[in-house]
């Protein structure tokens, strides 16, 4: 049987041995990505955020493992379980600490479970268990996992369900006319016209990957980044220096839409690249123009994937504004172990009915897509 350790820090693992368990097609989980949110201060224990990953090894050589933190607060979590930590406390109980398998920051479905087999992933989850037990931990969660990650969960383990809204490239567009001939008239037409404002307010946009990015871009880019968490009141987690670790550590996975006016940034989308999938994750503007932020986050993605092959798009998490864009629900999903059985019974039926609500708003969105054809429901990644 494998060896079950817990790293408290990514750098403690061999780059190669961890990026053997995943194919690749994923940034989010690549060690450079993980290990650079941990070496250039995105994660921090004051912020809730420790990390913990699981590992399981045969002698020297990793076999299995789960990117992992402890968590004194559920803060860029993106699957909310307030409500579970306030009915703790009503009953005397600490919620935190919990363990978290998860991107931080990051609500994008990938593997979580990372093993080349179904032993090593089912044995990674009696390890958090097991590890659940012996640290007095009130739960553990694995956010985001993959659709074929649901057999390696068994029924102590409770299943959540969200809707996000992605762009999915099943017809085979060639381009974003094409894209838009598949709309009904008036979703095209409004369309067009926010892409027209912008154009006549003279902006025009420079996409570039980390090969090609400047300092200066960095810059800006992470200054846009800046502005609108401070907008919003929210604490910004990510990093200059850690933008630039991924323009050097995952040249080709970082790309940016940087939206220009007389040669000078006015706004940036922040985005990765997988496989066959773009991520957007973050925006921010110097100046309000309308139709700037649909254009900025969602047309220039649309119009990336089709020029790069892409077949999906997925600009974040939340925002009904992207069904009349051509972003079409989409289930993700969670797994949730609570360790005090009477709890876990008592969430189970929650989550029953909490799944019921989730389908039924999904399938009333797919009434109203923009489409001119009835949309098949999307599935799950």
């Amino acid at each position: 049987m494998p060896t079950a350790r817990i790293v408290g820090a990514l750098s403690d693992v061999p780059a190669a041995q961890w990026d053997a368990l995943h194919d690749g097609r994923n940034p989010f989980v690549a060690h450079a990505f993980l290990a650079g949110l941990e070496q250039h201060a995105c994660l921090r224990p004051e912020w809730g955020w420790t990390p913990h990953h699981l590992t399981l090894w045969d002698a020297d050589a990793l076999v299995a493992a789960a990117p992992g933190y402890v968590k004194e607060n559920s803060h860029g979590e993106f699957v909310f379980d307030h409500a579970w930590a306030h009915a703790y406390a009503q009953h005397g109980l600490d919620y935190f600490p919990k363990w978290l398998g998860a991107v931080p920051y990051s609500p994008v479905t990938g593997p979580r479970l990372l093993a080349r087999d179904a032993v090593h992933r089912r044995a990674l989850l009696d390890a958090v268990a097991g590890m659940c037990g012996r640290e007095s931990l009130s739960s553990a969660h694995v956010n985001f996992h993959e659709a074929d990650e649901q057999a390696s969960f068994d029924d102590t383990w409770l299943a959540r369900i969200d809707v996000q809204y992605h762009w999915c490239n099943d017809a085979g567009w060639q381009d974003f006319d094409g894209f838009l001939a598949a709309l009904d008239h008036k979703h095209r037409k409004n369309i067009r016209q926010e892409r027209a404002k912008v154009a006549r307010a003279g902006v025009v946009f420079r996409v570039v990957d980390g090969t090609q990015a400047s300092q200066a871009d960095l810059a800006a880019m992470h200054g846009f980044y800046l502005r609108t968490f401070a907008e919003y009141g929210n604490h910004p987690a990510l990093t200059l220096p850690f933008l630039r670790h991924l323009a050097d550590a995952m040249p080709h996975a970082l790309v940016l839409m940087l939206a220009e006016r007389d040669g000078v940034a006015i706004a940036g989308a922040l985005c990765l690249r997988g496989a066959d999938t773009l991520y957007g994750r973050y925006w921010g503007s110097s100046e309000s123009l309308p139709g700037l932020h649909f254009e900025t986050c969602y047309y220039q993605g649309i119009d990336y994937c089709l020029r790069e092959g892409l077949t999906r798009f997925e600009p974040g998490a939340q925002g009904e504004h992207k069904l009349a864009r051509g972003f079409l629900p989409t289930l993700v999903r969670s797994r949730h172990w609570i360790a005090d059985l009477r709890f876990r019974e008592a969430l189970r039926e929650w989550c029953t009915q909490e799944a019921e609500s989730v389908q039924h708003y999904r399938t009333n969105l797919l009434r109203h897509t923009p489409f001119k054809t009835v949309v098949a429901e999307a599935s799950a990644p």
